[in-house]
């Protein structure tokens, strides 16, 4: 089939090269211009270098709404178009100029986990797995009928950097089957559940930010879904931000005031966690590792020489 690609960074390189490897023809590549989105640089292949190489034509924008972009779709005249990781509204006069319509690929189980960063919402939200969705686009966002979903269990030791190999790997094989079935003549896909939707806005650097009133393993969670090259989650110690490489739920329960710092407990030092801790009953979090301003990085018992005090969301004044 003939196919336009709308993608950017490496879900959107990776999807198109899968789509090449398969025999389609790419005759028209949209893509992003490079962000300076702390988020935006970290997994971003180049999607216009891809172009370059199979000597694609290319348009580069913010938005698909000009008359150029319009105009380039028509005269591609493809049969289907796919969307991978397009970071703006596609409104119906660009998605349904192809004469199967557009295939967007997400890398969520959806109707929940629309949007923006999914994997990392899904990991803080303590989800039992996550995965990719292939469907149609209509003029709602992540909301079209869903062509093939794949999924991956999430264990206690995974990161978001597990969940985005695993699920990058899922974004070639599922567009390409997904194209298959559309090239067969189906049209039977199934509806959204629009009553199990959710839709997720961008992290900043303020969604990293840690509050020792959630329980411990909450916070275990926010910690191993902003590992590196995320940028991670951080407290504060007195003045000094610290960032929060790893951590774990402790098996024995840890009562006082939230953000408290305990007591050593192997490489680690507990702070005590959880908006209820004065009861006793709540299980720490074990600061396992972190990492300065100035890029030192130490374990839990080498920055924290004693015990007592507190750590904060937000820098206390300096005295």
């Amino acid at each position: 089939m003939r196919v336009v690609a709308f993608g950017y960074m490496t879900w959107g390189r990776r999807t198109i090269e899968a789509v090449l490897a398969a025999g389609h023809e790419v005759p028209l590549i949209v893509t992003h211009q490079d962000s300076d989105n702390a988020y935006e640089k970290i997994f971003n292949e180049s999607v216009a270098e891809l172009a370059a190489e199979y000597r694609i034509p290319v348009l580069v924008r913010d938005r698909a709404v000009d008359d150029e972009v319009r105009a380039a779709i028509a005269a591609a005249e493809a049969d289907v178009m796919v969307v991978s990781n397009w970071r703006t509204w596609l409104p119906p006069e660009v998605f349904s100029i192809p004469r199967l319509g557009t295939l967007n690929v997400h890398d969520a189980l959806l109707p929940a986990y629309a949007g923006f960063a999914p994997l990392n919402w899904a990991l803080i939200n303590d989800e039992p797995e996550v995965g990719v969705t292939a469907h149609m686009m209509n003029d709602e966002f992540d909301a079209g009928d869903v062509v093939l979903q794949r999924c991956t269990a999430i264990s206690d030791d995974d990161t978001v950097v597990e969940l985005f190999d695993r699920t990058l790997a899922m974004f070639g094989p599922i567009t390409v089957d997904a194209l298959e079935l559309i090239a067969s003549g189906r049209t039977d896909w199934a509806p959204q559940d629009r009553r199990a939707a959710s839709y997720f806005h961008r992290r900043t650097e303020e969604e990293n930010r840690i509050d020792f009133g959630w329980s411990a393993r909450e916070l275990f969670n926010l910690v191993r879904a902003q590992v590196d090259p995320y940028p991670n989650a951080y407290c504060f110690h007195g003045a000094r931000r610290l960032r929060i490489l790893r951590a774990s739920v402790t098996p024995t329960p840890y009562g006082g005031t939230p953000g408290r710092i305990f007591i050593r407990d192997g490489h680690g030092v507990v702070v005590v966690a959880g908006a209820d801790a004065r009861h006793g009953r709540n299980p720490g979090l074990r600061i396992d590792r972190l990492r300065l301003d100035d890029g030192t990085e130490l374990s839990g018992v080498e920055y924290f020489t004693r015990m007592g005090g507190y750590l904060t969301s937000h820098p206390a004044p300096e005295a």
